[in-house]
């Protein structure tokens, strides 16, 4: 019988409420020992009936968790993570838009050889991550990731500063450099261009283009790669989440793995 998990969820937005909603659809073997996000007689609100709000990170411990997974933005993790390696065995991180500051991320994998626990980072919007991490044992000489877009998904973005997203008319491409810089300015839209970098060559060589495309309703993910292993293109069409279209239903979907991977006793 698979054992059930104590999951603390850091952030109750778009991404998480989904979360939380696929695994008890799905009757997932989980309690949810409490929720950490704002403090606001709204966002109390919106937690599940009989769910603990935690508003400090001191209140981790005593939520006794196995799991703890983050999706609240870029910020939450300077304030939540240390203390969620210190209360659980494992830390899944969504927001991986923070890992471009290198420093915060070796301060986290240092922290958790201290305490024992472990960070995952999940595949996210994308997909092929496996295959990209196992190319790289060999060497790669190059990787390019595409994010293709509905102009809509990229209001509230520095986009807005080069296009007139209500008025694009055919397709642009408005960004071309590292993952380091499109995850800096974009951390909603690119984070998962991180994770393409983690698998692969790392932030400073791996080259992300950002499109926005009026003729598009999916959120497009087109990655290329090059090395000794030959070649290999992967091409992802997600639809975005109907609550927040910069992100993807597929990083919902890939945290419901990712936990479920804690319940089950057979993995794939």
């Amino acid at each position: 019988m698979d054992k059930r998990t104590r999951v603390v969820f850091i952030g109750w937005g778009a991404i998480n409420s989904r979360v939380g909603a696929l695994l008890a659809q799905r009757r997932t073997a989980i309690d949810i020992a409490g929720i950490a996000t704002i403090d606001t007689p709204e966002g109390r609100a919106a937690l599940p009936a009989g769910v603990r709000f935690i508003g400090s990170p001191d209140d981790l411990t005593a939520a006794n968790p196995d799991l703890v997974v983050e999706a609240a933005g870029r910020a939450a993790i300077e304030q939540w993570a240390p203390a969620a390696l210190a209360a659980a065995p494992e830390l899944i991180i969504a927001s991986t838009s923070a890992f471009c500051d290198d420093g915060l991320l070796m301060r986290l994998v240092d922290l958790a050889e201290k305490t024992g626990s472990r960070i995952h980072v999940p595949s996210g919007a994308i997909g092929g991550i496996d295959a990209l991490a196992g190319a790289a044992v060999l060497g790669l000489d190059e990787v390019v990731h595409q994010i293709v877009k509905p102009p809509r998904a990229w209001k509230n973005t520095p986009a807005e500063k080069l296009l007139d997203l209500d008025a694009l008319g055919e397709r642009k491409v408005f960004f071309s450099g590292t993952a380091r810089e499109a995850a800096a300015s974009y951390p909603q839209n690119a984070n998962a261009t991180v994770v393409t970098s983690l698998a692969g060559l790392g932030l400073d060589r791996t080259r992300v283009e950002l499109v926005a495309d009026p003729t598009v309703s999916l959120n497009g993910h087109h990655i290329a790669a090059r090395g000794a292993f030959g070649r290999m293109t992967i091409t992802l069409e997600n639809r975005p989440l109907a609550t927040n279209p910069k992100s993807s239903e597929l990083t919902a979907l890939s945290l419901v793995r990712l936990i479920e991977q804690h319940v089950h006793r057979l993995v794939v």
